[in-house]
């Protein structure tokens, strides 16, 4: 068993990671299932949490608004009415059959440090701002970061128009969700850049390695740029007992072989990583050779060109695969977005936070994309990473943290705040 290596966090912190622990407990009974956590945008279960931050916020000694893409927005106001805010903040939306603590996490623990201070009279030059971005996952009108590029300035209006399983558009879902906003005034959340001090983000690992570090905390250096694509291959199908192996033209196998590829070639560097997520034999059968197969590709890394050169080499090795093979290949990419690097100086500043409080400095790339993301259009970011258990899973109900771990984090992000200068 790997060694632990923890400070133990004082009665306070450790008061507030229990706190954090219940509130996400109590949040997470706003669901659309039964048995499950899954909390999808605008919908009941979701304007239940919205409702549940807000009285929270309010509690906590903030001023509470919602914005027109339906985030929650909390102010703590500095010892100057009016003064630019370091915000935190993330996501309270969830994946179907999700965990507790993506993204909620992140929201909870600072609506608890402020809480504290609120109790203690306590203020700063400074504003903080706790944003509950409405939407990350992109789950129901599959467009992620829909509350973080509005408070960016960077939504895009287009996604307006997508459609839910139901049939029901975005736009008809904001404009009738009673937020006192309709889809037409999303521009108007954008904050301006003189607003805003930075951006910090708190989040669970979603992986194994401060886990396997036998770590609770470590300080996000960048987070990974994607690139995805969905792949079609043509052969021809055939019978599975009569068409000789050498004159075959077996899509799956092409596929196959592509992605057999694909884990050579994202093996061979560190942060970069490549992922066949789907595979389809559409209309396949056991007795036939597969004339059709379609599957998904998702390169990430935290360096640009690690990740463009990868993709350059897997999309060359589909060319020649597909001709040797006999088959086609047709290409569609789904996706593309650059890594994004994490201030220096917003680095700097959990780092010293980490030191203050007595716990050892680690530093990690973020491989999952986060609201910090779409938050650097408009200021600088970092992020902390808070240990998960369970092997490091997330995006599923085995997801799990410690009481232990958020106290830890709480008492990092509340060094941060009370120890705050901005970068000259």
């Amino acid at each position: 068993m790997k060694q632990l290596h923890d400070a133990a966090p004082g009665d306070d912190a450790g008061l507030l990671g229990q706190r954090i622990m219940a509130h996400a407990r109590v949040l997470s009974a706003h669901t659309e299932t039964a048995g499950m956590m899954t909390r999808t945008y605008l919908t009941a279960a979701h304007h239940g949490a919205a409702a549940q931050l807000s009285a929270w916020m309010q509690e906590a000694g903030m001023q509470v608004r919602r914005d027109a893409a339906g985030n929650v927005i909390g102010r703590y106001e500095g010892n100057v009415a009016g003064a630019p805010a370091l915000i935190t903040g993330s996501h309270f939306d969830t994946v179907r059959n999700g965990g507790i603590y993506d993204g909620n996490l992140g929201v909870l623990l600072p609506i608890a440090s402020i809480a504290q201070w609120h109790a203690q009279g306590k203020r700063f030059d400074h504003a903080i701002e706790v944003i509950g971005f409405a939407e990350e996952e992109g789950v129901r009108f599959k467009a992620t970061l829909l509350g973080s590029r509005a408070v960016a300035g960077t939504f895009d209006q287009r996604v307006l128009e997508n459609q839910d399983a139901a049939g029901i558009s975005m736009r008809a879902a904001i404009d009738g969700a009673g937020l006192g906003f309709s889809s037409t005034d999303i521009p108007a959340a954008a904050y301006r850049p003189e607003q805003v001090l930075g951006f910090v983000e708190v989040h669970i690992e979603q992986g194994p390695v401060l886990l396997d570090a036998g770590l609770a905390l470590g300080v996000v250096t960048a987070i990974s740029g994607a690139s995805r694509f969905l792949i079609e291959i043509s052969g021809v199908a055939g019978h599975a007992g009569t068409v000789p192996m050498a004159l075959r033209q077996d899509a799956a196998m092409a596929a196959a072989e592509i992605g057999l590829y694909i884990e050579r070639r994202c093996s061979g560097s560190a942060g970069l990583v490549g992922t066949v997520g789907q595979f389809d034999i559409p209309d396949g059968a056991a007795n036939v050779v597969p004339g059709r197969a379609r599957f998904s590709i998702d390169i990430r890394a935290s360096d640009d060109a690690v990740r463009a050169a990868a993709v350059d080499d897997v999309l060359q090795a589909i060319t020649g695969i597909a001709a040797r093979r006999r088959v086609q290949a047709a290409i569609r990419k789904t996706h593309e977005a650059p890594g994004v690097p994490c201030a220096a100086w917003l680095q700097q500043r959990w780092e010293q936070a980490v030191r203050r409080c007595g716990f050892p400095l680690y530093h990690l790339p973020s491989g999952a994309g986060h609201d910090a993301m779409a938050m650097a259009a408009i200021t600088d970011v970092a992020m902390l990473f808070v240990r998960c258990g369970n092997g490091g899973i997330s995006h599923n109900p085995l997801e799990t943290m410690s009481a232990q771990d958020a106290a830890a984090a709480a008492q990092v992000f509340s060094a941060l705040v009370e120890h705050f200068e901005v970068s000259a």
